[in-house]
């Protein structure tokens, strides 16, 4: 089946979780949303669009789990997950409609690529198509005593994302009568529609109990590796300015003179997040030419490299600046700026660490000319990202 267009529906509707806490589509596994990591598994170069069907309410929730990341407005779903699916098809049909559809549940956020390939190839021949695992344990009844066993030959555990032309789909959906389905490709077979099976995968395993969780992070460590970046940065003393570090605003007779707020901390940091992605430096993201950065916080230097690092599945492990002035003394702030890095980075502030330190007098900082700033930041990263 050739043209038109192929688009994603992600499924991210619930409203609780079995795992305790925020729906799970929302909770972070490597410091990313659980929703963020099913988007960019999504990113697939046979992918045209992807929707997202939300939860009543869930606005927020939703803006803080893209972080940054640009996709249409999101559907509002249904209390039942067939109700979310058919918003998320008549909101795509009204929207000039697709020529195929994957519907796949946020839940399941580790799609490996290879299994989309296969998706996308066994819709050219038939009118839906899922991924599919063999049932390999003993299958048996039990109600608090084992009871008689049943055959497994012929049986299969079926994955999302489920795909589908999209008009055969949605008509079945618009029919069905049937009261609650487990899945679409119950409601595609009920309708008449061919379903073909493919090859799932066991990374698409769903995350529903707390131990899932724990198993995903895991197994996304174990493919991780390590890598440190540096930074620095320097400033002069200006006077009419004001002296912004680590985010904070310092009491001082004076500030650091620059193209933005010459936040000498964060600027040092961001480089060495930066320089251990391998993304170049701040200069090449924010350029001190271009006006818009003019006097503009530094915390948006941060959340950007900290954007990059998270949106390629990675984390940042720690991060240690060390401050070099003659003044003001860094002591009586040193906590506070912890806790404002920390929470920019989105780290326990045991994972951050500030110290100064002076040059004995010597040098432009020991004559009180200015004041640097150096950072090391240990970041884990995908190994096919190394």
């Amino acid at each position: 089946m050739a043209g038109g267009r192929t688009v994603a529906l992600i499924v991210a509707a619930g409203s609780g979780s079995r795992a305790g806490g925020p729906p799970k589509q929302y909770r972070r596994i490597a410091g990313k949303a659980v929703l963020a990591h099913a988007i960019d598994r999504l990113s697939h170069p046979g992918i045209d669009e992807i929707r997202v069907v939300i939860g009543p309410g869930q606005d927020q929730s939703y803006r803080e789990a893209l972080d940054g990341r640009a996709l249409p407005s999101p559907i509002v779903g249904g209390s039942e997950r067939r109700t979310s699916v058919r918003n998320g098809l008549e909101a795509i049909a009204a929207d000039n409609g697709a020529a195929r559809i994957l519907i796949h549940d946020a839940a399941r956020p580790f799609l490996p690529s290879q299994v989309v390939d296969r998706l996308l190839t066994a819709l050219v021949l038939n009118e839906g198509a899922v991924p599919v695992l063999p049932v390999v344990d003993t299958l048996a009844a039990a109600n608090g005593v084992l009871g008689d066993t049943a055959p497994r030959e012929g049986l299969v555990r079926v994955q999302t994302p489920q795909a589908f032309r999209f008009d055969p789909i949605l008509a079945a959906h618009r029919h069905w009568s049937g009261g609650e389905a487990t899945d679409d490709a119950q409601i595609a077979r009920a309708a008449g529609l061919d379903v073909a099976t493919v090859g799932g995968d066991v990374a698409l395993e769903k995350i529903t109990h707390e131990e899932d969780f724990a198993r995903a992070e895991a197994m996304l460590a174990a493919r991780m590796t390590s890598r440190t970046g540096l930074g620095f940065d320097v400033h002069a003393f200006a006077a009419g300015e004001e002296l912004w570090l680590a985010g904070l605003r310092i009491p001082h007779d004076r500030g650091l003179k620059g193209h933005s707020d010459a936040d000498i901390v964060l600027h040092a940091v961001t480089d060495a997040l930066l320089g251990a992605a391998g993304e170049g430096d701040i200069g090449d993201h924010f350029p001190p030419s271009d006006p818009q950065w003019r006097g503009a916080a530094s915390s948006i230097f941060v959340d950007h490299a900290r954007a990059l690092i998270e949106q390629r599945g990675g984390r940042i492990d720690h991060v240690d600046v060390t401050l070099i002035c003659e003044e003001p003394r860094i002591g009586p702030h040193r906590a506070a700026m912890r806790q404002s890095l920390a929470a920019m980075l989105r780290l326990p502030d045991g994972r951050i660490s500030i110290k100064a330190t002076t040059t004995e007098r010597l040098g432009f900082t020991g004559r009180g000319e200015g004041m640097a700033a150096q950072a090391i930041a240990t970041v884990r990263l995908p190994e096919e990202e190394s």
